[in-house]
């Protein structure tokens, strides 16, 4: 039976590097935005943050050329005018994109369902934010990697607001360390509820049932500020799911940054600002899931 695809949505900010007519458009408007983009439309883009990322998915499909695991789909507030340019960038970098939603200034998440994306990867933190409140994974991109030469693609996540419900972390922010260890104590062997990265991770899941373990072109990491005894009912969550994770750090609230940089991470999601600048500090590419108690 041949596998359900990978869906990824990148928005064009994500995926190429937008900054300088992302200012005229902050500074001057729509109108003088779009003539920029119009009038430099065969100068090409400069990789986005998004963009190793998006690399190293669609390379996934080189083992499975006549049925493709994973697609990309450009979702855009550009204009299908202004949007030229970044299909023409597309075009350059022999990127395999060919599905897109321009939106000409709305935000696109509307279109997540349509296309049957699993993620959807943007640096405007009020459509992520929109995406997640309908009930898709969704992350703001925020930092680029070093250039990671392994072929193979490290996804890190972190757990609460994350990968699972923020329920446990409603209880620690509320009243404390010590309330949060008893309560997960408690309810060790009751499986937390799903977040809003679960779907994405099945998806990944999904992917490297098709490869022998040793040979999988996707590698996952849970890298949480959790510490026993509170690992356990993490443990038993992921059990409970049927979902693989190829590691997982339980760091007593250590800094992220290194333990993200020895797993060699291509990108890490976390719901809170000051992990993804830890993993910022040392070249890995983070996205801020505003999702949970600590984002409202």
């Amino acid at each position: 039976m041949e596998a359900q695809k990978l869906v990824v949505a990148v928005s064009s900010r994500a995926l190429f590097n937008l900054d300088q007519s992302h200012a005229i458009f902050e500074a001057q408007g729509t109108e003088a935005y779009c003539r920029y983009q119009v009038e430099h439309e065969n100068q090409i883009l400069e990789p986005g943050f998004g963009f190793a990322l998006v690399k190293k998915l669609l390379d996934i499909n080189q083992a499975f050329p006549d049925a493709p695991l994973v697609e990309i789909i450009l979702l855009s507030q550009n204009s299908a005018d202004t949007g030229l340019r970044i299909f023409n960038s597309i075009a350059h970098y022999q990127l395999a994109i060919s599905r897109a939603a321009f939106t000409s200034g709305m935000s696109p998440y509307q279109y997540i369902p349509a296309f049957a994306a699993d993620l959807f990867l943007s640096a405007n933190g009020e459509d992520v934010r929109k995406a997640l409140d309908a009930g898709y994974a969704a992350a703001t991109i925020v930092s680029g990697s070093a250039s990671n030469p392994s072929p193979q693609l490290r996804i890190a996540f972190d757990g609460d607001a994350v990968l699972f419900s923020d329920e446990s972390e409603r209880v620690y922010q509320q009243q404390g360390l010590a309330a949060f260890a008893q309560n997960e104590r408690d309810q060790a062997q009751k499986p937390l509820s799903a977040g809003p990265f679960k779907a994405f991770l099945s998806a990944l899941h999904r992917i490297q049932n098709q490869f022998p373990e040793h040979q999988s072109p996707i590698r996952t990491a849970l890298v949480t500020a959790r510490s026993a005894p509170a690992h356990e009912r993490v443990v038993r969550t992921l059990r409970a799911w049927g979902i693989r994770i190829d590691e997982a750090l339980f760091l007593g609230g250590l800094p992220k940054g290194a333990f993200l940089k020895a797993f060699g991470a291509d990108i890490f999601f976390d719901d809170q600002q000051g992990h993804c600048q830890s993993a910022s500090h040392h070249a890995i590419a983070a996205a801020h899931v505003p999702h949970g108690v600590t984002n409202l």
